[in-house]
Parts: structure tokens; sequence; C-alpha cells
């Protein structure tokens, strides 16, 4: 029987659990070994964090979306896993003294999904509609859009949020494409948000792969980067640091390749959805451009937030 090389930590949820079995397999190929060896060679530390306790208020009134990383982190400074597998989006900008983001996989679909049992789109609710959510942003976006609508605030994991809803405790929801789409729960989806018209969190449908410094360059981390998907989230994030986002400013940032030009649309709105500032711009494609697309987002991020100002902040 192989002996554990890489330990992998991660939330308990059933997407986290599914995201990082994910990568566990992968991270198995590149030490040689076959899927029936992956738990043995990469097994998963299940971690359970203050975000996951705690599902009755908004990330924003319990410190954030670091809650969703702050346990799992402690872990590995302490040695007790090797690396972990986030989603993209729970990962703050700054990061812990001694670890790194040493691989970004290739990207699944960074949309969000609208999902609802009789209506097809967001234009389609009727006056007054009920719309679930928990996200800042999206609350913000769809305000924007139909301010006549009702926000029902709904957080827990994605089955929980679907009951809800079947439920009847709101007309729709908004979730995020990528989960639902690693779920096998894509045909909940009645249609999915222009990326451009409502940019998503930066970072959605990426996973980061978090390791001790130590680790940053392990044969296994290598083998999960992906540099498309690395450029794009690295001019999001630019935006996201620009604008000091966090789960009180409403930001969506969108990259993406056209052609031999890397784009990226950056919004920030304040959190009634009254007002919405954005700004777009582009930079030369390139695989090793990482530096050039956050630079890019950290421009665009910087004019949103001087136009928008205070009234950015919840």
């Amino acid at each position: 029987m192989p002996q554990p090389l890489v330990r992998i930590g991660t939330r308990a949820s059933k997407l986290a659990l599914t995201q990082a079995g994910q990568m566990q397999v992968r991270i198995a190929a590149a030490l040689g070994y076959g899927p029936h060896d992956a738990e043995a060679v990469a097994p998963l530390v299940r971690i359970v964090t203050t975000g996951d306790t705690i599902q009755d208020r908004r990330l924003l009134e319990i410190g954030g979306k670091a809650l969703f990383t702050k346990e799992i982190e402690e872990a590995m400074l302490e040695g007790r896993i090797d690396c972990a597998v986030h989603s993209m989006k729970d990962v703050p900008v700054e990061r812990r003294p001694g670890l790194v983001l040493a691989a970004i996989p290739e990207r699944e679909d960074p949309r969000d999904a609208f999902v609802s049992p009789s209506y097809a789109n967001l234009a389609d609710l009727p006056q007054g509609a009920r719309l679930g959510t928990a996200s800042l942003r999206r609350q913000a976006q769809a305000l924007f859009a139909r301010p006549d609508l009702v926000m029902v605030m709904v957080r827990g994991n994605v089955d929980t949020r679907l009951t809800k809803l079947q439920r009847g405790e709101a007309e729709a929801m908004l979730l995020a494409m990528s989960g639902l789409n690693r779920l096998g729960l894509s045909g909940f989806v009645r249609s999915a948000l222009d990326p451009i018209e409502a940019p998503p969190a930066p970072g959605q449908g990426a996973l980061a792969i978090e390791t001790p410094i130590r680790h940053h360059d392990a044969v296994w981390a290598q083998a999960l980067r992906h540099a498309p998907t690395t450029l794009a989230v690295a001019a999001e994030r630019g935006a996201l640091e620009a604008l000091e986002g966090s789960c009180r400013t409403a930001v969506g940032a969108y990259a993406w390749r056209d052609g031999d030009r890397l784009r990226l649309v950056v919004e920030a709105l304040t959190p009634d959805g009254r007002e919405r500032f954005r700004r777009d711009g582009e930079i030369a494609y390139a695989d090793d451009a990482e530096t050039a697309a956050r630079a890019l987002g950290l421009s665009l991020g910087d004019q949103v937030r001087v136009e928008g100002g205070d009234r950015l902040q919840l």
C-alpha cells in the first residue's frame, strides 16, 4: 500500500469534496499513481471552517470570505496538510506569510446561473418577485437590472439552496454555474447571465491550490497549472485588489481571450444596485503575461474605485 505523499486539505461540503477529489486524482497521477491509489498517496483531510458552521448570516456580518480558508491555512502552517484546494473566489487577495498559490487549474464555466422552477431568466420574473442570494455582488447586479425585486438571503451548500427554492422560499436564485456543473446539477439551470453584462466574482469557476512556500514548484503542483486560467484570474484579482474587494463591496470582473488580446471588464456597484461603475481594457495575450494582466486589473479597478468612492462600501 502506498504511503501518503501529499495531504490535501478541503472543506467538508459536497462541492468542496468533489473539487478536491478531482485534484486528488490529478495529483496522484503526477506522482505516478492511478486513481485507485489516489486516496492512499494524496488523502483528503476534511476541515470544518467557521464559514461552514455559521449559516444564518451573510459573510460580511461575520468576518468575510477568509472564514472559508482560515482553519485550512492554519492546518498547512502547522504541518498537518501539504496543500489546500479552495474555490478561488473564496481566497482573499492578501496572502498569509509562508503560504502561496502554487497552481490554478483549468477553469470551469465562470458565469452565474439563473435557477427557477417557473421562469427562464431575470427579465421574466414578475414584479416584486423574490430572488435568493447571499452575494452582495449578485444582489446589486440584480437590483441594477430589476430594482423591483425583493432579495432573500440564502446561504448554505448548493443542495440546501436548491431545496429552499423548491420549497418556495424564492421564485428564483442565482448560483455559480461552475458548482452546479461539478455536482452534475446543470439540469437545474434555466439560463446563464452574460459575463460581460454581469461580471462574476473575480476568479469564479477557478480553483486555487494553496501550499506552503516549500511546495511551490513541486512536480504535482506544476502539473495542475493552466496558463490561460492563471492569466485571466491574475487580471480579475488585480481589479479586486485595487477595489479592496471584500464581502462588503459588490465587485465583478471577467477576463477572457479574444484572439491575440486579453480583455477585461471590471465593475463595482452601490449595494442597493442604483449606481454602477465600469471600466474595460485589454493587453496583448501571452501565456507568461501574468504581471501585465494583474497590472491591467489594478489599473481598471483603481479607476472604478476613484469614481465610485465611498458609495461602493456597504
